[in-house]
């Protein structure tokens, strides 16, 4: 059983690759390396290098390499960019989507895992998101992670296939630094960023009604997001002829951070001052967004391992191997 994996050159695929290539999972890998990079791909896992518009490729992948599963990650995920370019989001995300499911249908391949996001809640209300919290995206990004889940769905419906949608929460850290995240658009590296320049981590907005006045978050180790995958390739392969296994979980600790409190743990990792600069709140950012992580338990007998120090020590060691 072999899995493509698209997008398997960036921060989480390559995180991904490496969990199933180490567990023994065949795996091939095609990324148009527009933000991935071949270095993180482990010794004797195939690159192919291309887009997932690109239909004529992705059936050759499906053909040459015996493709039984894919594991779809590619996409654009930056949040403000989607609001600004909301036609290439869902046209690389949506588009590209249509055209793997496509593909797999072509091809006979009847095991998709989707990289989905919380996004797709947008701002609920709850103390806990479950998977049965109402979808309502407030941004492009999440809008378009949505529609996947529903063309997901209907293709499972239409198709006999077997899927999962794995929806991530706050992703930090790094299984070694040399994978760690080389963006700048998640609050532990925007912090570092800060601080290597000098200048105080800024905090959007203390006056939340949250127990310090931040944001309350759930972040989850990126080995974390890889071993959940893991888990849930080894359900779709364990899954019978006859059997339809379409599960849609949270991939998260179940506990909240603040960003105080998340400023406060990189501190004291660092030995630098986190003392914060308050600036105004940003539009659309919800008080409190922390998964509830039963489900995911139950389904695929998963639960995450590390810590917020593990998550904020990885992530420093690999700041400082990409920023020496």
């Amino acid at each position: 059983m072999t899995w493509l994996i698209t997008g398997g050159a960036g921060y989480i695929g390559g995180h991904v690759v490496k969990e199933l290539a180490e567990a023994g999972e065949p795996v091939v890998v095609l990324d148009d390396l527009s933000s991935g990079s071949a270095d993180r791909l482990p010794a004797g896992v195939p690159l192919v290098v291309g887009s997932t518009l690109d239909r004529p490729l992705l059936d050759k992948v499906i053909a040459e390499h015996g493709v039984t599963g894919i594991l779809h990650i590619a996409a654009k995920k930056q949040v403000g960019e989607s609001v600004s370019e909301p036609l290439h989001y869902y046209q690389e995300n949506v588009e590209g989507l249509r055209l793997v499911l496509e593909a797999a249908v072509a091809g006979g391949v009847r095991r998709i895992l989707l990289s989905s996001s919380a996004a797709v809640y947008g701002m609920p209300d709850v103390d806990l998101v479950t998977e049965s919290t109402p979808c309502a995206p407030i941004n492009p990004y999440g809008e378009t992670k949505l529609v996947g889940e529903w063309l997901l769905n209907a293709s499972a419906t239409a198709y006999g296939m077997s899927t999962v949608a794995l929806r991530y929460f706050n992703v930090a850290g790094a299984a070694s630094p040399e994978l760690s995240d080389e963006g700048v658009t998640n609050l532990v590296p925007m912090v570092f960023e800060r601080l290597a320049a000098g200048q105080p981590p800024r905090v959007f907005g203390a006056d939340y009604p949250t127990p310090d006045g931040t944001c309350v978050r759930d972040f989850i180790h990126v080995s974390d997001i890889a071993s959940a995958h893991l888990a849930a390739v080894r359900r779709l392969n364990a899954a019978g002829p006859q059997e339809r296994v379409n599960l849609a979980l949270n991939i998260g600790r179940g506990e909240g951070v603040s960003v105080r409190e998340m400023l406060a743990e990189i501190g004291a990792v660092t030995g630098l001052d986190t003392t914060p600069e308050i600036t105004p709140r940003r539009a659309g950012d919800p008080a409190r967004v922390v998964a509830a992580a039963d489900l995911i338990r139950q389904e695929l007998g998963w639960s995450a391992r590390h810590d917020v120090r593990e998550m904020v020590a990885s992530a420093w060691a690999g700041w400082q191997h990409r920023h020496p």
